[in-house]
């Protein structure tokens, strides 16, 4: 995890996600809550400055979508390609379920963004420790 965002609960997450990517990316993957997200105005900005390289999207297709096919065939792969999209992003959801599960962070404490960021920095910073703490006793025994 490289990048942490507080905002209102009114905001939704397309609207962060030029603020998330940093820049060296080559390929993102997300789900269906960021259709579209590669058109908006802030990222398309970024690549005309150069400070977004040549992103391949993968964002997941919406479930009506997909059942909306007819042809089985067709939707057989259709499911096939959206679960290999869901196994790489299950991947990156793993310090959520460390700070959700391990930690019990599930709803918000404290009053205002700036003390809920730095809570959430602290939370991301230690899940990093416990998800590379098998590593880490390999290392350094």
């Amino acid at each position: 995890m490289h990048t942490v965002t507080a905002t209102a609960a009114n905001v939704s997450d397309v609207t962060e996600t030029h603020n998330l990517l940093h820049g060296q990316e080559e390929r993102v993957f997300a789900d269906a809550g960021y259709i579209g997200a590669d058109k908006r105005e802030e990222i398309q900005e970024k690549v005309a400055t150069g400070a977004l390289g040549n992103i391949q999207w993968s964002i997941a297709e919406k479930r009506n979508k997909i059942k909306a096919i007819l042809h089985t065939e067709l939707r057989d792969a259709a499911k096939k390609v959206e679960f290999a999209k869901s196994q790489i992003r299950a991947k990156v959801e793993h310090p959520f379920h460390v700070i959700k599960n391990l930690f019990k962070h599930r709803k918000v404490r404290y009053r205002g963004l700036q003390k809920n960021l730095h809570q959430l920095y602290s939370l991301f910073a230690l899940a990093n420790l416990v998800l590379a703490k098998k590593a880490l006793m390999e290392e350094y025994g």
